[in-house]
């Protein structure tokens, strides 16, 4: 199995004086858990273990949940990130944290919030494209995630198959990717059409972009699911799974 770079980062903390040898135990069990009053078990070792961050969904949440939430992650574990998150969820949480830096994309949807800790750098590459413009939205998604997980990222949008011509210039400028990001909406083509021309993995995302008959994403999933091309898809709009997925393919290739 490939070495962890996370746990070869925390050893070092520890040759180095940094980190107690008591504090790295703890962290490397990866059962590091912390309570939020009665509303939230905060999973503080998904880092060490899994190698993706523990991500707050943000839909659905009370906003002084949230802010609880985020604040206790970000002051425990430097960094807390938030998805599907409202430009108001965004301030609250802002206004709410005025000790820790707030950053939100609104494209993405998601809220970054830290204490000034640094991401992690794994030197891998992740190449984020899209059928269309609609379709940038959950395309974003997954490119933060990427980079949050240490990955340099790419991106060519509105490259699809109305107009494949498109394609072929992005795809020369993506060349060094270590696996690729694929979101499409209505017939789903295009992440087919990226497997067929690529030598690396490729991740389809189908969007909920469509109408009629299959509409809302659930032709694009079917199309993906059906492709002859080699590839790996996730659920609809799921741009979150499809970046930490490419994030981890990419940082292993990066690591041998």
């Amino acid at each position: 199995m490939p070495t962890n770079l996370r746990l070869l980062d925390l050893l070092d903390e520890v040759r180095s004086g940094v980190c107690s040898p008591e504090d790295a135990a703890d962290r490397i069990s990866g059962l590091r858990l912390e309570e939020v009053g009665s509303i939230a078990c905060l999973d503080l070792g998904r880092s060490i273990r899994c190698g993706i961050p523990e991500v707050v969904l943000a839909e659905g949440k009370d906003t002084p949940h949230l802010i609880a939430i985020m604040k206790r992650y970000a002051e425990t574990s430097g960094r807390c990130l938030a998805s599907r998150a409202t430009p108001e969820q965004a301030e609250a949480v802002k206004q709410g944290t005025p000790d820790l830096t707030c950053e939100y994309f609104p494209d993405a949807r998601i809220i970054i919030l830290s204490d000034g800790s640094p991401k992690p750098i794994t030197n891998g590459t992740v190449a984020v494209i899209t059928a269309g413009t609609s379709d940038i939205r959950v395309a974003e998604e997954a490119r933060i995630i990427a980079e949050e997980m240490g990955c340099r990222t790419l991106t060519a949008y509105d490259v699809g198959a109305a107009g494949i011509h498109r394609l072929f210039p992005a795809l020369s400028n993506l060349r060094g990717a270590d696996a690729f990001v694929v979101c499409a909406g209505r017939e789903g083509t295009l992440p087919a059409v990226v497997a067929g021309l690529v030598d690396r993995p490729v991740i389809g995302v189908p969007v909920s972009v469509g109408y009629g008959y299959m509409g809302k994403g659930e032709a694009a999933l079917a199309s993906m699911l059906q492709s002859c091309a080699v590839l790996a898809v996730v659920n609809i709009d799921a741009g979150f799974t499809a970046g930490a997925f490419a994030a981890q393919i990419a940082s292993r290739e990066r690591s041998k």
